[in-house]
């Protein structure tokens, strides 16, 4: 396979402002070669759980929409909503979420919309061509109902992921809470007694007849549960969760073969800010020391190469003093497994590889944006 061009240009603003470097990169990187004519188009970020101050500003959002709808396309920003039971977890609490974190029709000039609904049960099951873990991704309906999908990236640490690049933004980032629960679990929903107040409304979402009250909670029999999470969603009181973990090179995998139902059949295009390097992800209320110095903005057709050459540029950095990454134990030449011991981030890129997702092997053009 041939080496894929990544696009890259540094964060200095001599003349410059950083969002229309933004726009001037993408439009290098061949943006235009899209039709976007009256197509809906997708622009997939992560808005930020509430006190995290590391995810991308609204800014950026605007710069790329605004390219998108100069080239006669119609942008809207969207997230999936999230299992784990934080300020994201139904789109009534994440649009607050989003609004709070400055992402308004004001301020980036498009519409946010919640990709899997109001308890994020709404999705669609998409095939998998060659998938090995998952046969039917469980992806935001929203996500899939756009002519157009772009991923925008906050190019960040991630305790299992080893990092957060394109193929966790597209893959984890797009499934529905049910997708999601299949990505980060081998094992079934279990419910917490102390959390059920016994109000029967998860057996409007279990379609095998698996959830009982005998004791007046609920009880799960995974028997007849398929696994499928719509229960999480619909729960009000986040008394049920996913089971078991799975190990995170399965995970990374599933996360790949995910991002491969929501690129497949429509035209895509990628771009990662690797900037305020946090630790861990934005799903945390809190963000740490960046690990390593601002690098750059990067774009390109091909996310494996994205994601291949923003953990390259990681790497070739230097700790920033204090940070999580400058009080790990350096026994690794690796800057994501310093921080994150467990992370086994390239088994990712490797399946995305195998999938036909993209290439690792990439050659990064230099523009001189000043």
């Amino acid at each position: 396979m041939e080496r894929s061009k990544v696009y890259f240009t540094d964060f200095t603003a001599e003349s410059t402002d950083l969002p229309t470097k933004l726009k001037l990169l993408v439009k290098a990187a061949g943006i235009g070669q899209i039709d976007f004519k009256n197509k809906f188009t997708a622009v997939k970020m992560h808005f930020g759980e509430p006190g995290n101050v590391a995810f991308l500003r609204p800014n950026y959002a605007k710069a790329l929409c605004d390219v998108v709808k100069e080239l006669g396309g119609k942008p809207f920003l969207v997230d999936c909503n999230t299992l784990y039971a934080g300020r994201r977890k139904n789109a009534l609490e994440h649009l607050d979420s989003a609004y709070e974190n400055g992402f308004t029709e004001l301020t980036t000039g498009v519409h946010v919309i919640i990709g899997d609904g109001l308890k994020g049960t709404d999705d669609v099951e998409v095939p998998v061509e060659g998938g090995e873990y998952v046969k039917y991704a469980k992806i935001g309906k929203a996500v899939m109902d756009a002519d157009v999908f772009i991923a925008l990236n906050h190019f960040k640490g991630h305790e299992a992921a080893g990092f957060g690049g394109a193929i966790k933004n597209i893959g984890m980032g797009c499934g529905s809470r049910g997708g999601k629960m299949e990505m980060h679990s081998d094992g079934k929903p279990v419910v917490d007694a102390e959390r059920c107040v016994g109000c029967r409304i998860c057996l409007r979402g279990c379609a095998h007849s698996a959830i009982s009250f005998e004791t007046g909670k609920a009880f799960i029999d995974h028997g007849k549960c398929v696994g499928c999470g719509r229960c999480i969603g619909t729960c009000n009181h986040d008394a049920i969760a996913a089971g078991s973990g799975t190990r995170n090179v399965t995970m990374c995998r599933k996360m790949a073969e995910y991002t491969k139902a929501v690129i497949s059949g429509r035209p895509c295009f990628y771009v990662s800010l690797v900037c305020d390097v946090s630790p861990y992800c934005d799903c945390y209320s809190l963000n740490d020391i960046p690990i390593v110095p601002d690098i750059g903005m990067f774009a390109s057709y091909d996310p494996v190469a994205l994601d291949q050459a923003c953990a390259d540029a990681v790497n070739a950095e230097t700790p920033i003093k204090g940070s999580a990454l400058d009080r790990a134990k350096k026994i690794h030449h690796d800057h994501f497994k310093n921080v994150s011991p467990d992370t086994e981030w390239q088994s990712a890129l490797e399946h995305a590889e195998k999938i036909g997702i993209g290439t690792r092997k990439y050659e990064l053009v230099k523009l001189n944006i000043k």
